[in-house]
């Protein structure tokens, strides 16, 4: 078979052991032949792609980024031709089945695509860990990781300073990296868009912690999807991207002056932002990654069209793409009263 692959949304630590799984497996397995389209569906809209042989893959599982690139490009939008567009492409350079590696926009672009009648595949992939249809998705221990080296730094700067350092950790409409590496760096109040506190619930942890030693300075950590349950209409205001969703980021800074106000601590914001999803991947990210990619070059093999590589406990499955767009996996109530425990 001929297999086209791409990446689209936001890059993250794993892409390229993904594709190197496939490529190795469906080489040495299947003999399949694998082209690449560049940053995402553009390269299939543009008709943009490159051969990906056995070689190319060669060590790439630890390197972080896309050896493809990557963009937020919507073929139902811009001109992109719609399914019809696609299915010409593939068409015209006899490709028999194409892997959509990415997170919710894209998977959510791919099931259009397959009811549309178009041979695709997904993999899952965001470092949000956001997609009920799988236990984990690759990127986020790696995430975890990077978030929790930073808030340990900034610890160590707010303790020197007394200061309260508020971080700002990736987070759309979850908080399931604020919650892991918060609880991981010790941090004493992390605030999560499903389960919001209000402004003076968060002032009121840090004064606490104020109170409680001069050498240990506050630390907050906060998802950058979350609005406290009592901000004001114009707490935030976002553009949109081209999936219709929010470009989030800043709740930080507009956080720390209400918590310098109401307790008197000279408060600074950070945004870890964009580091959190570059780098190389941690040893469990490459392992998760190879094993979806190997997955999904035998879904494809059995003509599992319409469907994703998911993980469920220590086993790789398949589920329909569905799955992946319409249930977001929130942080329960339980993980929420276990870590409150903590604040303060």
């Amino acid at each position: 078979m001929k297999v086209g692959i791409l990446t689209s949304g936001g890059d993250c630590p794993g892409l390229n052991a993904v594709i190197r799984g496939a490529v190795l497996k469906g080489d040495s397995i299947y003999e399949d032949e694998f082209v690449g389209y560049l940053d995402g569906w553009k390269g299939v809209r543009d008709d943009e792609f490159i051969p990906i042989p056995r070689r190319l893959v060669r060590g790439i599982g630890r390197q972080g980024g896309t050896i493809l690139g990557t963009s937020r490009v919507n073929p139902f939008h811009e001109d992109g031709g719609g399914a019809d567009g696609v299915r010409k492409v593939l068409e015209d350079h006899e490709i028999d089945a194409l892997i959509a590696i990415g997170g919710d926009g894209t998977l959510y672009t791919a099931n259009r695509l397959a009811e549309a009648g178009i041979p695709i595949v997904g993999v899952p992939k965001t470092v949000d860990n956001d997609l009920d249809a799988t236990d984990y998705t690759f990127g986020f221990h790696t995430a975890v990781d990077i978030a929790t080296e930073n808030l340990d730094r900034l610890r160590m700067t707010g303790n020197s300073h007394h200061r309260c350092m508020v971080a700002e950790v990736m987070g759309r409409s979850v908080g399931w990296i604020a919650l892991h590496s918060g609880m991981a760096a010790g941090a004493h109040v992390i605030c999560i868009p499903e389960f919001p506190l209000t402004i003076e619930e968060i002032c009121d942890y840090v004064a606490q912690r104020a109170a409680r030693s001069k050498r240990r300075s506050p630390l907050v950590v906060v998802a950058e999807g979350y609005v406290p349950k009592d901000a004001p209409a114009d707490f935030m205001d976002y553009e949109m991207d081209e999936f219709g969703r929010p470009i989030l980021g800043g709740v930080a800074q507009r956080l720390a002056p209400y918590i310098e106000e109401a307790t008197g601590i000279e408060t600074r914001a950070t945004v870890l932002g964009h580091i959190q999803r570059g780098g190389e991947p941690n040893a469990y990210d490459r392992v998760l990654a190879t094993r979806f990619g190997m997955a999904a070059i035998d879904l494809v093999h059995e003509g599992g069209f319409g469907r994703m590589v998911s993980l469920r406990g220590t086993d790789i499955v398949d589920e329909p793409l569905t799955e992946a767009i319409d249930s977001v996996k929130r942080v329960p109530k339980s993980r929420w009263d276990e870590v409150r425990v903590l604040f303060g």
